[in-house]
């Protein structure tokens, strides 16, 4: 197990959730924090403040572990837009080009999902786009690069059944290229935990 892969698994038993739903997560074995201590600690009751930012946790771990600085840029966009702060964040989120490359179902993971578009695998509208962080507009069109369409993570990945595409993005997958139709509702995206904004709107309105 590479040291990535681990570590994205303390994130699951750090947080107390299996945050992406994989069967192959430790977590389901031994739910409890990692550590020394962490099977025998006792559960102690949350604080708001423990709360607001376990949930903060869960949305940062979940889409690559990303920055704190680039979550909280993320944030003050969200906040900046019209209409319900929370939503906003979600849709920002799931705007992101690494989020819609792993929403079309081309790689296994998230972090596979960085890591493919870091390497150069993608294009948007034609174009290359080597920035995980790239924020697709709506009517965008991403596809795999033409040489990066028998890598076999791609071809293992397009055939698992239990890979579903989200409405909001169309996707082709005989030609490995879809379209971001729009920024999703927090209730359209495929969450395998429930994720809670609200409670990270409350942690940096502190």
């Amino acid at each position: 197990m590479t040291k990535r892969i681990d570590a994205k698994f303390k994130i699951s038993r750090r947080l107390g959730v299996s945050l992406w739903g994989s069967a192959k997560d430790p977590f389901a074995k031994r739910g409890y924090a990692p550590g020394q201590h962490g099977a025998g600690a006792k559960r102690k009751k949350t604080s708001d403040f423990g709360t607001q930012l376990r949930e903060k946790q869960k949305l940062r771990g979940y889409y690559g572990n990303i920055t704190e600085r680039q979550f909280r840029r993320t944030y003050q966009e969200a906040a900046r837009r019209k209409g319900d702060t929370g939503e906003n964040l979600i849709g920002l989120l799931e705007s992101r080009l690494d989020a819609v490359v792993y929403r079309m179902g081309l790689v296994p993971t998230v972090f596979a999902a960085r890591q493919f578009v870091s390497h150069g695998h993608v294009r948007v509208n034609g174009k290359k786009a080597n920035v995980p962080s790239y924020r697709v507009s709506e009517g965008d069109v991403i596809e795999v690069r033409e040489k990066s369409r028998q890598l076999p993570v791609v071809l293992e990945a397009v055939q698992n059944p239990d890979r579903g595409v989200p409405d909001y993005i169309e996707f082709d997958n005989k030609e490995l290229k879809g379209k971001f139709l729009r920024a999703p509702k927090l209730a359209e995206v495929p969450y395998p935990v429930v994720m809670q904004p609200n409670f990270v709107v409350e942690y940096y309105s502190r």
